[in-house]
């Protein structure tokens, strides 16, 4: 379909308005979507440029809700593996060069002055650049994306389910989980998982009483890394397998909830629990990580995922009423996610009881620091699990059309392929979660291998091109862009060796 819109284009001069591609071959408003991953995915109501409808404050929002996801859990922990001081600093850092790289994507089109790029996106850019390797290059980076983002919703899943289901049972039968792990003795306990297992998250419910036949049951029946995954296959994998997913876009509310929600969470704990810092700059203490820390780099890779909407900001700038005002919106709606991540992970780090507990004690989902039987931590784990119940489907909807709909131009070829594709991604999710469900390195990973086409490699080398065709190449300009895309490299390469 795109293939033939651009032949209708190109069957005149640009500036021949005759045999724009007629409205009966474009697709319906109600057959887009737009995602970023560990964000949000929903359905575009409105495409065509300068006929959007949307205001400057409702496209600061949409970018803001779209980018904003799950990897904010892993804030706090990137912000413990880099250093508080360090950990601010490189969220700053990073929000500025990947808003930069945003922004040269959204120029990408207006440097093509010979072709009318109205109706293009990013991957039509790319194909005009690089030909047919940019479109499929574009595309294996787009479902590197999409499948690490359902790897780390599978994960998290399994997680949230497992503690609510030990949520209901603990209530029932009057136990209390934080007798088992080390913990803070307040009205607010604080626990420390992975005390005891060396440094890993425990993937297993407590042992509360052996003798008791009801609780060993459960325990064998109920175990995070061992069953809990299998039981989401049959909760999800029929849903994966629909046609359309356009009932499940209209849950996206929920992701703006969650994120809210745990924004009130967070406020609410730093309040009862206060702050705990201390400022060692190179030594670690008992308690405290220093200030400066060299695996910095494991923030970076979670901060380009966390960062990342590079592949449909044109997308959503096209629906903004005043088109004059896209860079500004654009900023304005880095300012406020880069605040957003700065809040939730100086506050979880900040009011982190230390002493007793390590700030070492954070955990790559910081969640996972409140006990199952915690009130509001359980309403955000529900919250959560359902909000990632209705966009899976989506995400599973546009890896199924990316993939299948570029080999058999065809997004549903038959029950059979679909189903093959399904029960690759979702063995993926499961086996992730049951033998490495640390949600920080697959995050780090899968952004910094995204991150390194979308966020890196193509704006710049775009812009460092079309400079040269233009004659307007200065040196300064090719070795900022060129240590633009080292950094993209260093950043991939170096979440290897932490």
């Amino acid at each position: 379909m795109n293939k033939r819109i651009h032949y209708y284009n190109r069957l005149s001069t640009p500036a021949d308005k005759a045999l724009i591609a007629p409205d009966h071959v474009v697709p319906a408003p109600g057959e887009c979507y737009v995602y970023s991953p560990l964000g949000s995915a929903y359905k575009l109501q409105s495409y065509t440029e300068g006929n959007g409808k949307n205001t400057s404050l409702v496209t600061i929002f949409m970018i803001w809700n779209t980018m904003m996801g799950t990897s904010i859990l892993s804030i706090p922990w990137g912000m413990k593996q880099a250093g508080f001081t360090t950990g601010m600093c490189v969220i700053i850092l990073m929000g500025l060069l990947t808003l930069y790289c945003c922004y040269r994507v959204v120029k990408s089109r207006t440097m093509i002055s010979s072709l009318d790029t109205a109706t293009w996106e990013y991957p039509d850019v790319c194909r005009h650049y690089f030909g047919s390797f940019g479109q499929w290059s574009s595309l294996l980076f787009s479902l590197v994306s999409l499948i690490g983002a359902m790897i780390v919703y599978w994960v998290l899943m399994s997680n949230f389910l497992f503690n609510t289901g030990k949520f209901i049972f603990n209530f029932i039968h009057h136990i209390n989980d934080t007798d088992t792990v080390l913990s803070t003795n307040n009205s607010n306990p604080v626990i420390c998982p992975s005390a005891g297992s060396g440094g890993h998250p425990d993937n297993s419910s407590m042992i509360f009483n052996a003798n008791e036949t009801g609780i060993q049951q459960f325990e064998t029946w109920w175990d995070k890394s061992k069953t809990v995954p299998f039981y989401l296959v049959g909760l999800l994998l029929p849903l994966l397998n629909f046609k359309s997913p356009s009932f499940f876009s209209k849950f996206n509310i929920l992701g703006t909830v969650s994120v809210l929600y745990l924004i009130f969470l967070v406020t609410f704990k730093a309040v009862h629990l206060g702050f705990h810092l201390e400022f060692h700059w190179f030594i670690p203490t008992e308690f405290f990580v220093p200030e400066i820390r060299f695996q910095f780099p494991q923030l970076t890779g979670v901060l380009t995922l966390a960062f990342f909407i590079h592949n449909c900001i044109i997308t959503l700038l096209k629906n903004n009423k005043n088109q004059e005002n896209n860079v500004r919106d654009l900023c304005i709606a880095y300012i406020l996610v880069t605040l957003t991540y700065l809040y939730i992970g100086v506050l979880v780090f900040a009011s982190f009881p230390s002493p007793p507990l390590s700030k070492d004690c954070i955990e790559q989902n910081f969640l996972d620091n409140f006990p199952s039987s915690d009130t509001l931590s359980f309403i955000a784990r529900i919250f959560l699990l359902f909000q990632m119940m209705t966009v899976y489907p989506l995400l599973g909807y546009l890896a199924r059309v990316q993939l299948l709909g570029h080999i058999f131009g065809d997004i549903y070829p038959s029950i059979f392929h679909v189903l093959i594709l399904n029960l690759i991604i979702v063995g993926a999710g499961v086996i992730m979660a049951c033998f490495y469900p640390n949600i920080g390195g697959i995050i780090r990973y899968s952004g910094a291998a995204c991150g390194l086409a979308f966020v890196f490699i193509y704006p710049s080398l775009i812009y460092i091109i079309s400079l040269h065709q233009e004659d307007r190449l200065t040196w300064p300009k090719l070795i900022f862009h060129v240590f633009i895309i080292i950094l993209g490299l260093a950043n991939l390469i170096v979440q290897f060796f932490m």
